[in-house]
Formats: C-alpha cells, structure tokens, sequence
C-alpha cells in the first residue's frame, strides 16, 4: 500500500516503510537498554542533507491553479470547435494527471471526430495526448512552451492527489466520485513508470519530523501577503476514499533515528523525477505518431486557427487569461534548488519545509503551516529571503 492521499503538507510526510539512521552530531540520546528491534526492521545509515545556501543553484516559482470548485472537465463549443477543457487541479496536476486524461479523452473522442488539438504541454496536455493518441485518434499538441518551460516542469514532484483540488463548501457533491476514479486511474498508470530507465518514478522513505511543543509556523521570507479580508478555505481532503492505495506512516522510536526532535514517523513517499518522466511522456508521443507546434493563443477566437474539429484545452492556470476564468486562484509554491546528492535517498517534512531528493537536485520547499499558505499571490520572483530560512531551517537537523 502507499500513503492514502491528503494534503500536501501530510502527503510529504510519507507512509509505510521502515529505517533508522547514523548522522554524525544528530543521534537522539539512546535509553540505556535498547527497546528490541520490531520484526523485519532493518537498521540503515542516512547519508546527511547539506543544507547550506552555497549550494543553492537556482529558484523556481509555480503558480497552482485552484479551482474552488474543483478541476474544470466540462465541455462547450466555440465557434465550430468542441472544445474539452482539462484544467484546474491545483496541487495534484502531475497526480492526477493520467486520470483526468481519460476522462478528457473520452469527451473528445464522444463526437466521433478523430483529428484532435490539445493546448498545452504540460503534465496534463501530454497525459491527454498520449492517452487519446493510444485511443487512436490522431493528435497534434500546440503550446506557447515545451514541457521544461511550463509551470509543470516547476512542480515538488510528490505524489498529492487532493493537494488543493477544491473547497469542501463549494464542491460539487459528484466530485468525490470523480476525484476516485481519476486517483485509482493515474494511480495504477504511475506504477507502469517505475523502475524504468532514467527511473521517471521512484519511491523514498519519508520522515515527518517535529519539535516539542508544537511551534507555530509563519510564511517565511518577503512574499506578499495573502489578502486578509479573505476567509480561509476548507480545502477538500478525500483520501478517507482511497485508503486501500497506501500504508500509513508509523511513529518512530528514539533509538529509530537520528533527528534531534521530539516525535518522528516514517513512510514512503512516489516521487516523479519531472524532467525524466516529462522527456518520456514526451518521446513517447512524438514516436507514436504526434506532433507538437509552438502557437499562442490569446483569446478562445484564436481556436480558429487550427483545423482540428475538436480541443482538449489543457493549459493550467494559463486558462485565467485565455478563458477568463476568474474562478481560477493562484497559489504560490518556491522551490530552491540544492546541488544534486546522489547519496541522498530519503526525504522529510520539518518544521513547515519539505525537502525532496530528485536526481536534478535537492527540492527545499516552504509550506508554511497551511494549504493556505501562498493562495492568492501570483507573484512569480523568487524570494531569496524565503530560501534562506527554509534551508536554515531543515540545517538544524545536520548541525
């Protein structure tokens, strides 16, 4: 089993799964007589984050499209196009992005119309297109931008399908169904990449760690405030639905790790290595039969332009300005990028920062203490201030 989805901020706390680690300087204080090992537990080393501003290479920002009323997967016809939208799932794009494809692609494909448009390159638009390209139809992919340069290129990388995917109080009472059958739809899909070369999917034991008393945690760094006079969102949290998909994480023992913390527990996080599993999802298409073309489009008169009769509209928070769909709320996420470690194969969750190991560096993220945390800023520079605290913080664990 893998840990039955939830927000972000627990999904990073992982599940399932054992471990105990030897960091120099780190060890909690030992009991004098050892508590017996559990059965099947095997004792490991951790090789240490170096968490350290010096190895900081670079900073990206994504802008998670929030719907409160969930994903947007409806159709409508625009001058003599059917359009098929596919947009909207805040946190849980690359989550539920194989799901969503089949139901886009069985919209598409319910007129019968074979030569089909999908707008948008990232995790969704390539999810779409292979999906209706495997369905037979014939697919052309147009964008503004290759994969690298989306927001989806940008993304923690965590498996997270009801990251911010809707307000409880505004979501449609069907959405609970339909977020099921997209999370066991992806869910199965994702397990078909894993272990494949350049390993596109991987899995990481996972340790959520806290001090004692509870502290509470601010948004670090300068970015701009969330608007005050904003009422806090009930953000949906199906995973009670899925539960049969994950082991839970456990409690850990003091002599079962290494963390100078009051409370530790460990589990398993999947993890998607972006840019590999993007490059894949990728070559498959093209070596299938697709075809991508760099357009932009501004307004949905500009569907005109293509010759397909029908377009799977698959363009994140981009459909804010092209559809005018003010229903869609940014919620800002930074990244700061360490220097790859290799060595490194685990990830934890401490103190409102997450850090996640991938292959094309060390993902330190600010979380703050709630899904509310950057909802409402569409600010996209990268906070140095920001960074700094989140390493400085995650540093207190390897002092």
């Amino acid at each position: 089993m893998i840990l039955a989805p939830v927000r972000r901020r627990h999904v990073l706390a992982g599940v399932g799964g054992l471990g105990v680690a030897g960091l120099a300087g780190c060890a909690t204080t030992s009991p004098a007589a050892p508590a017996p090992a559990r059965p099947g537990f095997q004792p490991r080393v951790l090789a240490p984050l170096r968490m350290d501003m010096s190895r900081l290479t670079h900073m990206t920002v994504c802008l998670r499209p929030f719907r409160a009323a969930g994903p947007r997967l409806d159709v409508e016809t625009v001058g003599d196009k059917r359009v098929v939208h596919n947009y909207g799932h805040g946190g849980s794009g690359w989550s539920l992005a194989w799901g969503s494809a089949r139901i886009a692609a069985a919209n598409a494909l319910e007129g019968g119309h074979r030569d089909i448009a999908v707008i948008g390159c990232g995790a969704l638009g390539l999810t779409a297109a292979l999906t209706l390209q495997r369905a037979g139809a014939r697919v052309s992919i147009y964008a503004a931008e290759r994969t690298p340069q989306t927001r989806s290129a940008r993304a923690t990388g965590v498996w997270s399908p009801d990251s911010r995917i809707a307000d409880a109080a505004r979501a449609p009472a069907a959405l609970g169904d339909v977020w099921e059958r997209m999370t066991r739809d992806s869910w199965a899909m994702h397990q078909t990449y894993v272990g494949l070369p350049g390993r596109p999917l991987f899995w990481n034991d996972n340790y959520i760690l806290r001090d004692a008393p509870r502290a509470p945690v601010t948004q670090p760094g300068t970015q701009p405030a969330p608007d005050p006079g904003r009422p806090a969102i009930d953000f949906a949290n199906y995973s009670s639905r899925v539960r049969d998909l994950g082991s839970r994480s456990r409690p850990l023992e003091p002599h079962e790790h290494p963390f100078p913390v009051a409370q530790a527990r460990l589990g398993l996080t999947m993890t998607f290595n972006v840019a590999a599993l993007a490059a894949r999802l990728t070559d498959d298409f093209l070596r299938e039969g697709g075809r991508i073309q760099q357009m932009t489009f501004h307004t949905p008169a500009d569907l005109a332009r293509l010759s397909e009769p029908v377009v799977v509209n698959c363009t994140g928070y981009g459909a804010r300005a092209l559809w005018g769909d003010d229903t869609l709320t940014p919620v800002r996420g930074q990244i700061s990028w360490l220097a790859p470690q290799p060595e490194v194969d685990y990830s934890l969750y401490y103190s409102g920062v997450s850090v996640v190991p991938r292959p094309d560096g060390i993902v330190v993220q600010a979380l703050g203490g709630s899904d509310m945390y950057g909802y409402g800023i569409e600010e996209e520079v990268a906070d140095r201030a920001e960074a700094e605290q989140a390493i400085n913080t995650v540093a207190r664990l390897f002092a």
